[in-house]
């Protein structure tokens, strides 16, 4: 048997590159997982379903500094090939209407289970665990990799999936960066990514536990879907979907009324007063939006006092509250941690790897994958499509 193949991390994009620089049998791979155990992150996936991939997975659901790196990995193994590479190994598979694809249990350790039972049987490959690599040099044309603790191993290839910063409870502490920083591979600012988003909290706060439906737009940017107040700030799907545009703005507009333009919104909420003349304005919004948050709009819109009757409204308070409906605005103070993101933005700069094979142009038989790198994409399956497909593409470039 000929060089031996280092996988450092055993999630997603490890698991994936270590099958397939396995396929061929004539290499060793060792996949190095921190953890006592390997995937621990796709198991939290898709809300412990496995959002595999997703059918429309195309570069406009991808963010980075260069989205076009993604290419490689699209035009030699996207959707299609995930797919059948699942099958192959033994997930029975669903699409959803929205093209989401889950395994057909909706059990994401179906998923870590095939992978996991393949190295197992792959007479090639090995799985260490609680082996948590805290550094990897070049020594007589081999790669060093040492742990914490000084422990060391050697491997002819490196492959690093590490993974990024996001939910370092489930083993992402960010070591990958350190490790590429150190072959002088450029590391571009990390921030968290697909999380809730914080605000200035006089307003969220009144409202916590609400839910509404809103499309969410921050920077031109904008997603619709469910909302959740909370007493930070803003969370739920469309939160967390646009989340991944903030790029230094600072301001989050909802429109929780999309379905109405502003004309006729206008003209409804005139018919209402004339209807509920005699409805105190504290109760003007009931069977429209939960009481809390008609009298938030209210409030917001400058209208007072809420003992009123809704008779009383004149034209330019009905213009401000239509307006304030359409575009709720709220500061943007930040976002939640690293704990609560799903995956990191930002990464090893991709323009210093190759698309096609995932290596390194600074460094012979060092490799790079998933989440490290400078991609992240929207939720609903994007990410770990980037996982498999980059794990694989390194995998079959390594094993060669």
């Amino acid at each position: 048997m000929n060089d031996k193949i280092a996988v450092i991390g055993g999630g997603a994009s490890g698991l994936a590159a270590a099958i397939a620089a396995s396929e061929n049998g004539k290499h060793r791979v060792v996949v190095y997982e921190s953890g006592a155990r390997v995937g621990r992150k796709i198991l939290a996936t898709g809300n412990g379903r496995c959002n595999m991939t997703n059918i429309n997975a195309d570069i406009q659901n991808y963010h980075g500094t260069d989205t076009r790196f993604i290419l490689g990995a699209k035009n030699r193994f996207w959707v299609n090939e995930t797919i059948d590479f699942f099958e192959k190994l033994g997930v029975v598979i669903t699409t959803e209407p929205d093209g989401k694809v889950y395994p057909y249990c909706n059990k994401a350790s179906a998923v870590l289970d095939v992978m996991r039972l393949k190295l197992e049987e792959t007479d090639n490959a090995d799985i260490v665990t609680s082996f948590e690599v805290s550094s990897v040099r070049r020594k007589d044309g081999v790669f060093l990799l040492k742990t914490y603790d000084g422990r060391e191993d050697t491997a002819d290839k490196t492959i690093i999936a590490t993974g990024g910063k996001a939910a370092p409870n489930l083993g992402s502490k960010g070591a990958g960066y350190e490790i590429l920083k150190s072959f002088g591979h450029k590391i571009t600012p990390l921030r968290p990514s697909l999380v809730q988003i914080k605000t200035e909290t006089d307003v969220v706060k009144r409202l916590k536990g609400i839910k509404l439906d809103a499309l969410v737009t921050i920077g031109g940017e904008s997603e619709y879907g469910e909302t959740l107040f909370t007493d930070y700030g803003l969370s739920g799907p469309a939160i967390f979907a646009i989340s991944s545009r903030i790029n230094g703005e600072k301001t989050v507009s909802l429109d929780i009324m999309n379905r109405y333009g502003c004309n006729e919104l206008h003209a409804m909420l005139r018919e209402r007063a004339a209807l509920r003349e005699n409805t105190a304005l504290e109760n003007f919004f009931t069977g429209m939006f939960p009481n809390r948050v008609g009298q938030a709009i209210l409030k917001c819109a400058g209208v007072a006092p809420l003992s009123r009757r809704a008779g009383t409204l004149g034209t330019d308070e009905i213009t401000r509250i239509c307006a304030l409906i359409k575009k709720w605005d709220f500061k943007i103070t930040g976002t939640m941690s690293w704990n609560n993101a799903q995956v990191t933005k930002g990464g090893a700069l991709t323009n210093e790897f190759d698309p096609v094979t995932m290596e390194s142009k600074i460094v012979k038989n060092l490799y790079a994958v998933g989440e490290v790198l400078d991609i992240d994409g929207d939720c609903g399956g994007y990410n770990l499509q980037w996982a498999w497909s980059s794990g694989c593409l390194a995998g079959r470039s390594a094993g060669k």
